[in-house]
């Protein structure tokens, strides 16, 4: 695959060496970012899942960690991502749904008015929700699956994105 014809926005023009991105001089607007992966879980698990609306572990209801974990990942996105600018978002909302008789999609979509885009913060609370999943559910099987992090949508800055 052959990169567009663009700089890094992570590197000095300058030097090479690794910068944070300057948004000093950028309007805030409103920015809104969602991504999503699927949790392949396997049909004995879903089934169950199906059945109850979610498994109760001994760590708690499976779905509802998953959503207060993926909402602080999210949050706390760019102490995990070294240039990440640290945000206040204003909304997470994470929602996970059953997309076959083996799966599940978690969506995650983060919201604010600033000078900078939330598609790393949707990503990551996406993934931590993935892998809080994956914990709470190992017991059962280590065959589960995390796949497809990917950005759906972006709205706000330079430009707007969108991925059917």
């Amino acid at each position: 695959m052959e990169l567009p014809k663009k700089d890094f926005t992570h590197l000095d023009q300058h030097t090479g060496n690794p910068t944070m991105v300057d948004v000093g001089t950028k309007a805030a607007t409103k920015r809104i970012a969602t991504a999503v992966c699927e949790v392949v879980l396997g049909r004995d698990i879903m089934q169950r899942l199906l059945e109850e609306k979610d498994i109760v572990t001994k760590k708690g209801p499976v779905f509802q960690t998953a959503i207060i974990a993926g909402t602080m990942g999210a949050k706390k996105t760019a102490e995990l991502i070294p240039l990440c600018h640290p945000l206040a978002l204003e909304k997470i909302k994470i929602e996970i749904d059953p997309i076959s008789e083996t799966s599940i999609q978690i969506r995650c979509t983060a919201s604010l008015t600033g000078k900078t885009g939330v598609e790393m913060e949707a990503m990551t609370g996406a993934s931590v929700a993935a892998l809080t999943i994956y914990d709470m559910c190992k017991g059962f099987s280590h065959d589960i699956l995390i796949r497809e992090l990917r950005l759906v949508e972006k709205k706000g800055g330079k430009s707007d994105f969108r991925r059917d």
